[in-house]
């Protein structure tokens, strides 16, 4: 008679060390594990909701100045290091580990407005109110780890005083100019005590810069009369300006995809725009219930961030039309500047109340060194929740924000206006010749017109 046996190698299940995990074979086949689908729709919901009991953002605060943070730039050749500068003329440079002043900058005599450092990260540049910009030398990176000592000011490289008060500044990415914002846009030289070039359409104020990160020569500003203006600094004249219903307060170029880039509008809103095809924003992210004052890419180019006057903190995804992050605390009042770090791992923010706080960029991520069996841990639950996240109960766990009740009565509010705008149009439209009052898309309602 013949009896089959099943045979296995003792080499295949046998552990080679004690601290060895337990070798388990399974048999992944549908049919044999009937509650699969189950099990793992219970894992996605517990991932979700342990994401929530984990979330913890605010990092620390970063104490120093004693008036409004005005601006921030982040170091380009040292990740630990940002510049923040203040109301009343100070400007620090911060080491971000240990949430500590490295020195100061002393020497402007009104509020700073504008902050950029060099491609190289040596020069710090510097525009205010009092007219002057300056340039700075920045302590090298090995500086920086060192105790206090009794003098940290930092030396000043030269000051350039000129006729107009200054908004903002920025620097090439790969080059030595840099570009300064007031009563026009002038283009700097490290070397030269006057503007080597100056840009003017229209008589109102240039309140922010920003160039290409792709195309060192390219450039985008806002203005007060309600524009957004492209430059290219080797023709002789503007290129582009688009005219929009409210004031663009700040523009942030995807670093990724160069041609794209973002406003941050008094309505609220922020507008994703093709430089190219200025007539339609690619998309509108809505979240806001005050005007949004500053934002910022992180690195990755998938997220930017948005800091606004109704203290809060938003992250959208850069093809989101509403955030997935809200930062607040009640410490913290109308936000002035907001930054991604350099790795885009954590959010600096800088706000009225003279504090620069340090945010996680994903709320619920776990700082320090994981193991490997824990990252694998974290990857199982993020996957299975993304499998799932389509289902009405995960996604209202993971979508659910706590919101200030200041913040959710204007976002009902703010619905209910919009309600009665939409009603009052369509009523409108009822009761009009067909096609007297066309449709208009939200993409292209808050444009006026574009000028060549």
């Amino acid at each position: 008679m013949k009896v089959k046996v099943i045979s296995r190698s003792t080499d295949e299940f046998t552990r080679e060390r004690s601290n060895d995990l337990q070798r388990v074979f399974r048999n992944f086949d549908p049919s044999l594990r009937t509650q699969e689908k189950a099990v793992e729709y219970v894992r996605a919901l517990n991932a979700a909701k342990m994401e929530k009991i984990f979330a913890r953002p605010f990092v620390g605060a970063m104490d120093g100045h004693i008036d409004s943070v005005s601006c921030m730039a982040k170091n380009p050749n040292h990740l630990k290091g940002i510049f923040s500068g203040s109301m009343d003329g100070d400007i620090r440079l911060w080491d971000i580990a240990s949430r500590r002043t490295i020195c100061q900058f002393p020497g402007h005599q009104g509020a700073v407005r504008g902050l950029t450092a060099s491609t190289d990260g040596r020069i710090l540049v510097s525009c205010g109110t009092d007219c002057t910009v300056r340039l700075w030398n920045v302590p090298l990176a090995t500086g920086m780890e060192s105790d206090d000592s009794s003098d940290n000011s930092a030396k000043q490289l030269a000051a350039y005083v000129w006729k107009n008060a200054f908004w903002a500044v920025d620097h090439q990415c790969d080059g030595n100019l840099f570009a300064t914002a007031g009563a026009q846009v002038d283009i700097w030289d490290h070397n030269r005590s006057q503007p080597v070039n100056s840009f003017e359409w229209g008589k109102d104020t240039v309140i922010s810069v920003r160039f290409n990160p792709g195309e060192p020569n390219v450039l985008a500003t806002s203005a007060s009369d309600r524009s957004i203006a492209i430059y290219d600094l080797r023709m002789s004249s503007p290129t582009t300006k688009l005219i929009m219903r409210t004031r663009t307060n700040s523009i942030s170029w995807n670093p990724m995809e160069p041609m794209n880039f973002t406003a941050a509008n008094e309505d609220c809103s922020c507008y994703s725009y093709d430089a190219r095809k200025l007539d339609e924003a690619k998309c509108v992210h809505k979240d806001h219930v005050s005007a949004v004052m500053d934002i910022d890419y992180s690195p990755t180019g998938r997220e930017f961030v948005t800091g606004s006057y109704d203290r809060t903190i938003r992250i959208f995804q850069y093809n989101g039309g509403h955030s997935r992050e809200i930062y607040h605390t009640k410490r913290m009042q109308r936000v002035f500047c907001v930054k991604f770090s350099c790795d885009g791992s954590y959010v600096i923010s800088g706000s009225d109340d003279t504090n620069l706080r340090l945010w996680k960029a994903n709320a619920s991520e776990q700082l320090g060194i994981l193991l490997p069996r824990e990252r694998k841990n974290h990857e199982y639950r993020e996957a299975v929740k993304n499998r799932y996240k389509h289902l009405p109960e995960v996604k209202r766990i993971v979508r659910h924000r706590h919101l200030p009740k200041p913040i959710f009565k204007a976002s009902a509010l703010r619905r209910i206006m919009i309600d009665a705008e939409r009603k009052k149009d369509e009523r409108r439209r009822a009761h009009s010749a067909p096609g007297s009052i066309p449709r208009e898309s939200i993409r292209k309602k808050r444009i006026i017109k574009e000028i060549e």
